[in-house]
């Protein structure tokens, strides 16, 4: 890869941070002998670490969040301009880009009518679970609280959004958990848990209900789902799946949550997952990719009736939805949001997601046929995963390490992708691919000849 150009010496700010900077996901006894990465520019899809190397990014900043690419000096200005005028006040009052950006966003959701802001995805899925016990408490005497989370899915990092985790690994260690979330099945077919079967996404969606009648359909508040599972292995819903959650949630008076946190603002194809599957959820989170990284910002959207609910008593002091987030009151988020947003419509890019991601589906089918380790492939737009396997017809997992090396190879040929890690044990197997939506098809070359080449290396 290119070395992109750096006059200044910057070893003494790796040292800096190697003393100093406590890493996310990081083991970090390895550091007393090497240097941490650190990350110094980034333009379009490439990113530059302190020793001037190149990198094409698949992964939009390690977590599937700049949507829009690096360098965009048009959010960096918009947000700049917004804050010499008015950087900050609480969320009990309002501001312009913070009006301006939720209307923007509801004429992207029909159906739904009210944002609540604040700064992670961990934070608006909160917002929505406080939501739902809170209903519980209002409507139905506290009965109605128990919240569904999903096998493999992921929520959040706070011990609530944990308590709501289906990767045993990212909860692992952090217990005792918050009560009343119960899991139900994942609904991967090609790890079906129910043997050959016509109709999986059916049978799937069937064993929520059989988990609703077995802890009482009068005590489940909310099902709280990925449209797309993300880090438990890039899982798209099978046919059937969706029409079936919607309509069991309906016949049991179940609110339906989606977490859009990664699937949200296009990275599907649409702007939010949920609408590749006619869903019609009662709350939709969201972070990442609402300001692609240039602020922080996230979304807890309702329907309007969820919003009313909260209206219901005024003479109850206790009655409206006593909760604040103190960042989500800073308007740099909705001012980089609504540029964000223009980006993506004035670039046309839910249509590149499209036709990209049909591309990469392409490609990486191509390597299948390749590679005997790659065991299936899966992915909506430009959210990809490739699962890998030590044997095609047992299906039995490759050890984590091996994919790892898979990844590091990559890293070396300069191209960054990701895979499932601390997640599901025994299951950290599958490569994800998350690149920027403004990716080409030149780009997407580069990445499927590196995960080649790396495969050759690795396998054989």
């Amino acid at each position: 890869m290119n070395m992109h150009p750096k006059e200044n010496d910057l070893s003494a700010v790796v040292e800096k941070d190697r003393v100093s900077v406590w890493h996310h996901l990081s083991q970090h006894k390895r550091y007393e002998n090497s240097d941490p990465t650190v990350i110094i520019e980034g333009k379009g899809m490439r990113i530059w670490n302190a020793q001037g190397k190149e990198f094409l990014d698949a992964v939009s900043g390690g977590v599937w969040t700049v949507n829009v690419g690096y360098g965009r000096e048009s959010i960096a200005n918009a947000v700049r301009d917004q804050l010499v005028k008015m950087n900050f006040f609480a969320g009990s009052a309002g501001s312009i880009p913070g009006a301006n950006y939720a209307a923007a966003l509801l004429e992207k959701m029909p159906g739904l009518s009210r944002v609540y802001y604040s700064n992670s995805g961990s934070e608006a899925n909160e917002k929505g679970f406080k939501m739902v016990r809170q209903i519980a408490h209002n409507k139905y005497g506290g009965k109605k609280y128990k919240i569904l989370y999903r096998d493999r899915d992921y929520h959040g990092t706070t011990i609530t959004c944990l308590s709501a985790c289906g990767q045993p690994e990212r909860k692992a260690q952090y217990g005792p958990y918050t009560d009343g979330f119960v899991e139900v099945p994942h609904c991967c077919e090609y790890r079906s848990q129910y043997g050959d079967v016509d109709d999986y996404g059916v049978r799937a969606a069937n064993a929520i209900e059989e988990v609703i009648l077995r802890e009482g359909p009068d005590t489940i508040g909310a099902l709280c789902l990925e449209p797309v599972t993300a880090g438990g292995g890039v899982i798209t819903p099978p046919e059937g799946y969706w029409p079936r959650v919607q309509e069991i949630c309906k016949k049991y008076d179940i609110l339906l949550h989606i977490d859009e946190v990664v699937c949200g603002l296009g990275r599907t194809g649409t702007w939010f997952g949920y609408q590749q599957y006619d869903i019609k959820p009662d709350i939709v989170t969201m972070a990442k990719g609402v300001a692609s990284g240039y602020a922080a910002i996230s979304c807890t959207v309702t329907t309007e009736e969820v919003f009313e609910s909260f209206k219901a008593d005024p003479d109850d002091p206790m009655s409206y939805f006593r909760d604040i987030s103190t960042f989500g009151g800073c308007t740099a988020g909705p001012a980089a949001a609504l540029e964000n947003m223009r980006i993506i419509e004035n670039e046309n890019l839910l249509e590149n997601v499209t036709e990209m991601g049909e591309y990469l589906m392409e490609r990486l089918n191509g390597l299948k046929d390749k590679h005997q380790i790659i065991g299936d492939v899966r992915g909506k737009g430009l959210f990809c995963g490739a699962e890998l396997v030590v044997d095609r017809e047992t299906k039995e997992p490759v050890h984590e390490s091996v994919t790892q090396a898979v990844v590091a190879n990559c890293l070396e040929q300069g191209v960054l992708i990701g895979a499932t890690n601390r997640s599901l044990d025994g299951l950290n197997n599958t490569l994800c691919l998350s690149p920027a939506l403004i990716c080409t098809k030149a780009d997407l070359d580069e990445i499927v000849t590196a995960i080649d080449n790396a495969l050759t290396a690795v396998f054989g």
